[in-house]
C-alpha cells in the first residue's frame, strides 16, 4: 500500500491548531515527524509518521 501523505492545514485541523503551530513543531520538537517535499512547493507529512508520533505521546503520559 502506497503512503498517505498529508498538508499542512490537515494537520493543523486533526490536532485543532494553526498551520504554523504544525511548522514549529517541526522545527523545534525532535521527535515531531519532518515534512517531506515531494516537488517544489509541495510539502507534505507521512500519516503513518504522525500517527507514530501520536502513539509514542500517548504512550508517555
Amino acid at each position: 500500500m502506497s503512503p498517505i501523505y498529508i498538508a499542512v492545514a490537515q494537520i493543523a485541523a486533526r490536532y485543532d491548531v494553526h498551520p504554523s503551530t504544525v511548522w514549529r513543531w517541526a522545527k523545534v520538537d525532535p521527535n515531531f515527524p519532518q515534512p517531506i517535499t515531494l516537488t517544489p512547493g509541495c510539502t507534505r507529512w507521512k500519516l503513518s509518521d504522525l500517527e507514530a508520533w501520536e502513539a509514542a505521546r500517548a504512550e508517555a503520559i
